[in-house]
């Protein structure tokens, strides 16, 4: 790995100063001269380069916004030790989230907000007398996206999310986000409880989002405890797996595994308020998770897949 390190970042120096195991990637640290402190994901799995390449446009994406903390995506490449990749980033030094909270939920809610903050913008630029389009002013900082999706696969968990962008919501959750989880679970073992409750859940997604305007917020996309902490300097996120969606999205895996405390949700929607409906719909958001953790881990998510599923059919 040292010899991959002075490669491809141009570094004389690559001194191992740490190492983890665990969960999808193995990780390792080095100290560098021009890039710092480094943080390594390494992951041999043949359909590593997909994730590692939609982890860094995610970090990216986020950075771009200037509202959270994340690691500074530096490279992927290929991994020298056969198949699979490898993440090179910023290291950080991230300690389990415990007095920002309250910074957490604000700059959270800040991400969420920035495209439509962004949308004012061109709004206002294109409301002026002789006003130009934000392409033609050539300022790329009021770049609104007005469709859900995202310009990259990316992975939450070793899964590829369908990303293709859509105009509409409902209609890209149902079809892009739960049709291709419950499509998985068809292929793996063909639950037939699943298969029959799929057809009067999605005829009653749409009741759910009744007088709501949905406009499209950049995601996290995999929120949960283990994926959040702090620096010296305040909140950071990481492993992200995002995509333009609805905001309440967000909250489906952070309310399932907890670790989110209640100055974190009302700094968040000091900024955001709840929408009529909010509980149902975060049931909802927490189904993809436990499809998905399903896919992952096999069955034991497979009674809180069907409980969300026949309690939501009867909306």
């Amino acid at each position: 790995m040292e010899a991959l390190l002075k490669k491809e970042l141009d570094e004389k120096r690559a001194t191992k100063i740490g190492s983890a195991s665990g969960g999808i990637s193995n990780a390792e640290s080095y100290e560098t001269d021009n890039y710092g402190r480094v943080f390594v994901k390494i992951n041999s799995k043949s359909e590593a380069r997909r994730m590692f390449d939609g982890e860094s446009a995610s970090l990216e994406a986020i950075l771009e916004t200037s509202s959270v903390s994340a690691p500074k995506p530096i490279r992927v490449c290929e991994n020298p030790g056969g198949t699979g990749a490898v993440f090179i980033m910023e290291h950080l030094d991230i300690k389990s989230l415990r007095g920002c909270s309250s910074k957490l939920g604000e700059q959270l809610a800040r991400l969420h907000q920035y495209n439509r903050d962004l949308q004012e913008k061109q709004l206002r630029n294109e409301s002026r007398v002789g006003g130009m389009s934000c392409d033609q002013s050539g300022d790329q900082s009021c770049g609104y996206i007005s469709k859900f999706g995202f310009h990259i696969t990316t992975c939450c968990g070793y899964l590829p999310q369908d990303n293709t962008w859509s105009d509409n919501w409902v209609e890209f959750y149902m079809r892009q986000k739960l049709g291709q989880q419950l499509d998985m679970i068809e292929q793996s073992c063909g639950d037939r409880e699943a298969r029959d409750l799929w057809p009067q859940l999605q005829r009653t997604i749409p009741k759910l989002f009744e007088g709501l305007e949905i406009q499209p917020s950049l995601l996290h996309g995999d929120l949960w405890s283990g994926n959040i902490g702090e620096t010296d300097t305040g909140p950071v996120i990481f492993d992200p797996a995002s995509f333009y969606g609805h905001s309440e999205y967000d909250f489906g895996i952070a309310a399932l595994f907890g670790g989110f405390n209640s100055s974190f949700y009302k700094a968040y929607h000091e900024v955001i308020p709840k929408a009529p409906g909010f509980d149902k719909r975060l049931q909802l958001y927490q189904l993809f998770h436990n499809l998905n953790h399903w896919n992952h881990f096999g069955s034991g998510y497979r009674g809180s897949s069907i409980s969300i599923m026949r309690e939501l059919s009867k909306s």
